[in-house]
């Protein structure tokens, strides 16, 4: 997501492993900007959302 920037990011560090987010790990969950410290982190992070969202759906 190029539209995404670091200095918009609501967090400083990981919520998986507690590093810093890093620029090419960023993602937008409910209108804010979300940071991982890499990519694996942040596909967990969605793919995680996605089973919730998918929940409530049902």
């Amino acid at each position: 997501m190029p539209d995404l920037k670091l200095e918009d990011c609501i967090n400083e560090t990981c919520p998986w492993s507690g590093k810093p987010v890093q620029e090419n790990s960023l993602t937008r969950y409910n209108g804010r900007v979300v940071g991982f410290c890499n990519p694996g982190c942040k596909e967990k992070f969605e793919q995680a959302v996605g089973h919730f969202e998918t929940a409530l759906g049902a």
